[in-house]
């Protein structure tokens, strides 16, 4: 039986804030929607972790960022960890929750059994990418791989290229609770101050992370900085258990963790797995392609046949109606 705890707090993202400091965070819970993300494929246990960690990573950054639409991270390497690929979907009107999803592209005889999973990542970046729907910019940022982990690599974004102190505590997981079957889930707090005045460049002197690379810890300094260290000496009592939950909710945690720091908590938003793609996306994709292109991609069945990466959905298509060459419309998924 699942407890109200768990009932009410699962598949969350709960914003908070420190009113005796500059800083803000969020506390996530995911459950299903980790589990909807993981089922899509039957991933060896490195690359699960991999993902299970840039999803609940997804679902924090994302929350906090005003987002109109989509915030993508991905994480390329040039080890047996190919591509780690996560999405997340801002709600389009107040109360709808938050989509997101993930995929992996990986490189199965390179895998080494036992191995950390950072490790089968290798050399490569970290990229958070922004789209903010028909009209803005997109945003692309990058950090080479470094610190051990992805949530190490997400602080070192947020230092290196946006200059925000970043820290993260996360943890993922098989559950295996009484009466319920073993199930993946996730927890993790995100701290970040809020910007700082313009004008107060970082120099790159003053880096102290790997390989050059600044640190959160490098970025601030004074009254502030002496805030950020105490937050963060704060984090560091975290329990695995704590954060995984589901018997301490996350206020309970506020609360625990930063009582004397004035927490107040915002509403929760709740997350969803979600997938964008449509017939009418494939179709568009397809559309810069001659019918010649499209004959070589039509099966021996005459059809034309693309998968999600991401959800598994099933498309087939008539040739004919494909690329800037089209006939006419028609198709279905599978």
């Amino acid at each position: 039986m699942s407890t109200a705890t768990e009932i009410t707090w699962d598949d969350t993202v709960l914003p908070f804030q420190l009113d005796r400091s500059d800083i803000r965070g969020r506390v996530a819970r995911l459950d299903g929607v980790l589990d909807q993300v993981l089922k899509q494929h039957n991933y060896p246990p490195a690359i699960e972790a991999l993902v299970a960690e840039a999803t609940l990573l997804t679902a924090l950054i994302g929350q906090a960022i005003k987002l109109r639409w989509k915030l993508s991270l991905q994480i390329r390497g040039q080890g047996a960890a190919r591509l780690i690929a996560t999405d997340y979907y801002g709600p389009q009107t107040d109360g709808e929750p938050a989509r997101v999803r993930g995929y992996a592209s990986f490189d199965a005889d390179r895998l080494e059994q036992g191995a950390d999973p950072f490790s089968q990542i290798g050399a490569g970046y970290f990229a958070v990418m922004l789209d903010q729907g028909e009209g803005m910019v997109p945003y692309q940022g990058f950090t080479p791989i470094a610190g051990g982990s992805l949530s190490a690599c997400a602080e070192t974004y947020f230092a290196q290229s946006e200059q925000l102190p970043t820290r993260f505590a996360v943890t993922f997981g098989k559950s295996t609770e009484p009466g319920r079957p073993a199930h993946w889930r996730a927890g993790g707090v995100m701290l970040q101050h809020m910007p700082r005045t313009a004008g107060k460049g970082v120099a790159a002197a003053a880096a102290t992370g790997e390989d050059g690379l600044l640190s959160h810890a490098d970025i601030l300094d004074g009254i502030e900085g002496e805030n950020w260290t105490r937050a963060n000496a704060l984090l560091d009592t975290v329990e695995e258990i704590e954060l995984i939950g589901p018997s301490v909710s996350p206020t309970d945690l506020l609360v625990r963790l930063f009582h004397e720091e004035g927490p107040r908590a915002f509403d929760a938003q709740p997350v969803r797995f979600g997938c964008s793609c449509s017939e009418d996306k494939v179709r568009q994709t397809m559309s810069i392609y001659s019918q010649a292109d499209i004959r070589k991609m039509t099966t021996p069945e005459g059809i034309v046949t693309a998968d999600c990466q991401f959800c598994g959905a099933h498309y087939e298509m008539d040739p004919k109606t494909l690329g800037f060459q089209a006939e006419k419309a028609g198709g279905h998924a599978g």
